[in-house]
């Protein structure tokens, strides 16, 4: 699915207006019609119900809200803030609907001076003062109205996007200045800024409602934002060969474990097999060879030739896929074993955890990394590749899409929603996943099924969409049985299959 940024809304808008054809104000009455839906089956009509509407097409709709709950028997009150005595057209449209509604016995309309409602825990606030448009923070008088609703006990519900919040880059916002909502009712799809960390605070919990706009604008429209979904990967699977043997399915080197960290490179490979590999070898210190022989028998073991870190580069021409990083340690001798690794290795190459790290301790290194790499960082290490951290989420995925096209690169941003920024600059965010998994060995376990996805054949960009979607489906299935509260690395292994399963079942 697309994710478009505010100005492509409004191109979708537009066009869904002229090639429907509908009128603008009757648009709206669609959305006010699924807001009103997802209200009124949620929320009983004994709530006091606040409207708070701002002079553009956001307040437009909470108004046709507020006319729409009005029929439905709810109790409501309405403020329209008309600061600058320039309402919408639609907006005004809906203010003459409104105030001539015979139900409509408290509608306030603030051009100056503002007597705030009480706004108490049986309330329930509708937030329409500012959509999807906005493009600076909120200063003045709006300010102090957004800290006036944070600072109360009222149920928030915002329409579009909590006020406040713009839809893409809130890097230089003010956060005291953003509504927090407890529900946000998006129209026809998530916003970029909604896939972000730092903004969850201000969307509480988000629901798409389909508004019918022109799905041959949203097919063929470009845009560099997606997000991957069950069908997409459905799509990615590879069939397994009914003749096929062990050696035609792929070899995978690991080279991973350092003393003390054996379990990193137990997590991954177990991993890489669960993922398909024919073979799966584990490179790693003499010190951590029963600990592998023992956890996983079906992997064959390969000695460094030191008896505590990796030292040394190995030839790679007998393996289809080589990861390197999961507990790998930093000493420098392993940095320069593994600037020697990679110039060694023809085949592709996922690099994650302390080969990340030893990157970012050498930065001048980055410069003569081969292309076609696959870097695997969650948000610290992202900072540490840069050499700075990022104020934002959005800043961030910024960095990570401008490394993947200076490195010619596949990353995969880990997160809640993780982004696959590819080299042409485009980025796919995964829809998987739970809280439950940040948990220590989580990357490790995303390490080890890229690395099995490719030794199995599958290519970098294929190979990164479908381990991340099913990283996080087994890590969601893992969740229905353990809770979120106990999930380990370890439950997201055993349910692979699981979800290997659920995307297989139904082919032919």
């Amino acid at each position: 699915m697309k994710i478009f940024t505010g100005s492509q809304i409004h191109e979708l808008d537009k066009y869904t207006i002229e090639h429907e054809p509908v009128k603008s104000v009757d648009l709206m009455e669609r959305a006010a019609k699924a807001i009103t839906a997802a209200i009124t089956d949620e929320w009983p009509s004994d709530k006091n119900v606040i409207v708070f509407a701002g002079p553009g097409n956001n307040g437009g709709d909470a108004l046709a809200v507020a006319r729409m709950l009005l029929d439905r028997g709810y109790d409501v009150a309405v403020w329209l803030f008309n600061i600058g005595n320039r309402l919408s057209e639609d907006c005004a449209e809906n203010r003459r609907r409104l105030t001539a509604h015979s139900l409509m016995k408290k509608f306030t309309e603030v051009t100056t001076d503002f007597d705030p409602p009480r706004l108490d825990s049986g309330t329930l606030l509708i937030d329409g003062l500012f959509g999807s448009g906005l493009n600076r923070p909120l200063t003045g008088g709006f300010a102090s109205l957004v800290k006036y609703i944070n600072q109360s006990h009222a149920t928030v519900i915002s329409i579009d996007v909590p006020s406040g919040l713009m839809t893409e880059d809130n890097t230089a916002n003010v956060q005291a200045n953003i509504v927090r909502a407890h529900t946000t009712l998006t129209l026809h799809q998530k916003k970029l800024a909604m896939m972000f960390a730092d903004t969850q605070p201000f969307l509480g919990r988000v629901k798409v409602l389909d508004i019918g706009l022109s799905e041959e604008f949203i097919r063929d429209a470009s845009c560099r934002y997606t997000t991957a979904e069950e069908a997409d990967i459905k799509g990615n699977i590879i069939r397994r060969d009914p003749f096929a043997h062990k050696g035609a399915m792929g070899h995978a080197l690991l080279i991973a474990g350092s003393y003390g960290m054996a379990g990193a490179a137990v997590l991954a490979a177990e991993a890489c097999m669960r993922a398909g590999a024919g073979k799966t070898t584990v490179l790693t210190p003499d010190c951590n060879r029963s600990i592998i022989q023992t956890a996983i028998p079906e992997a064959i073991m390969r000695e460094t030739s030191s008896g505590r870190c990796f030292t040394e580069a190995v030839d790679t021409e007998a393996y289809n896929a080589v990861a390197i990083g999961p507990g790998l340690g930093t000493d420098e001798d392993t940095a320069v074993a593994l600037m020697a690794q990679l110039r060694r290795t023809a085949c592709p190459i996922v690099l994650d955890a302390d080969a990340l790290n030893i990157i970012a301790a050498h930065r001048t290194w980055m410069q003569h990394l081969p292309a076609g790499l696959i870097l695997t960082p969650h948000p610290g290490e992202m900072d540490r590749l840069c050499g700075n951290k990022s104020q934002s989420g959005y800043e961030r995925l910024e960095a990570a899409c401008d490394m993947a096209q200076r490195l010619q690169a596949h990353i995969i941003l880990k997160g809640h929603h993780s982004a696959l920024c590819a080299p042409d600059g485009s980025v796919t965010f995964n829809t998987t996943g739970n809280a439950g998994m940040a948990t220590a060995g989580s990357g490790d376990v995303l390490t080890g099924i890229i690395a099995g996805l490719l030794a199995r054949g599958y290519q970098s960009a294929r190979a990164c969409l479908t381990a991340m979607y099913l990283h996080g489906l087994a890590g969601d299935i893992a969740a229905r049985q353990t809770g979120e509260e106990s999930l380990m690395a370890s439950d997201i292994i055993r349910h692979i299959p699981h979800a290997f399963k659920q995307l297989t079942d139904d082919r032919q």
